[in-house]
This record gives structure tokens, sequence and C-alpha cells, in this order.
């Protein structure tokens, strides 16, 4: 385990592992979230920005406008059955800057052998944290054919 695939509308698709997302900044989130089952839960995630992640495989985008950017999603899934969808717009410094994270490293211990893991710091509830990322579409919402 461990390798998760980003592909969709990019560059340059790659499949990562956990080493090789710690070639990217790391960041810290210190973070509680509360479950409906466990009631709060406190921890310590360190790993790379999704957008950055992101950036780096060239996204089908032009950066220059704002409103093509604003189309994009990200759909994650994980290795537990979970998923999840975010908006690139939450991730974009221009928009919601969201710090949303790939973790590879949870509460100080290594996630190469479990995969990395989602963490979205700004959510109270931690429904959308998928542990063993395998994969990370990133595509453009198109408008349905209404038949106009």
């Amino acid at each position: 385990m461990g390798k998760l695939m980003l592909h969709g509308d990019l560059d340059h698709p790659v499949t990562l592992s956990v080493a090789d997302l710690r070639e990217w900044r790391e960041h810290r989130a210190e973070v509680v979230f509360d479950c409906a089952t466990n009631g709060p839960q406190r921890h310590v995630f360190e790993g790379p920005l999704l957008r950055e992640v992101v950036a780096d495989a060239g996204p089908a985008f032009n950066p220059r406008r704002r409103k093509d950017r604003s189309r994009f999603l990200l759909a994650v899934s994980g290795g537990d059955g979970h998923h999840t969808v975010l908006s690139w717009a939450e991730l974009d410094a221009d928009f919601g800057d969201s710090p949303v994270l790939l973790a590879t490293r949870m509460d100080g211990v290594d996630l190469d052998v479990a995969g990395s893991q989602l963490v979205v710091p700004s959510d109270r509830c931690g429904a959308r944290y998928v542990s063993a990322v395998t994969h990370v579409w990133f595509g453009a919402l198109t408008a349905p054919d209404l038949g106009t």
C-alpha cells in the first residue's frame, strides 16, 4: 500500500508514494475533529498541501483566469473505502485558501505503510478525512447539455 494515483485533467498524471510526497514542502496541522462514534479526536498531521501536489502535475486550466479555475473538482478515494469531493476553489489561494494536506505523518508516526491521509483542518467533523489515499482525480465540471 502507500501509493496514490493522481490523474484526470492534468498534463503530468503520476503515481506517488508517501516518500515521494515528502519532496514537497511539509506543512503541519494540529486538528481536533468531532466523531459521532468516538467523540473529539486530537491529532497532529504533517505533509504537503494538496494544491501544491496537484499544481505540479499541471492542472488543465488557465491559471490567470479565476473563473476557469473555479470549475474544477477533486475526488479523493481511500483504501478504507471512503471517498470525498473538494472544489479547487476551496484550496486555491485566491478563493478559500484551505490548507488541505496529503499527510505523510500522523502524531509523529510515518504513514509509509498505511498510506497518506487527506486532512481538511477547517472541518469540525472528520468525515472528509480519507485514510490510505489511493486516488486523487482532478477534473472540470462541465455544464449539462439541456438541449437548448
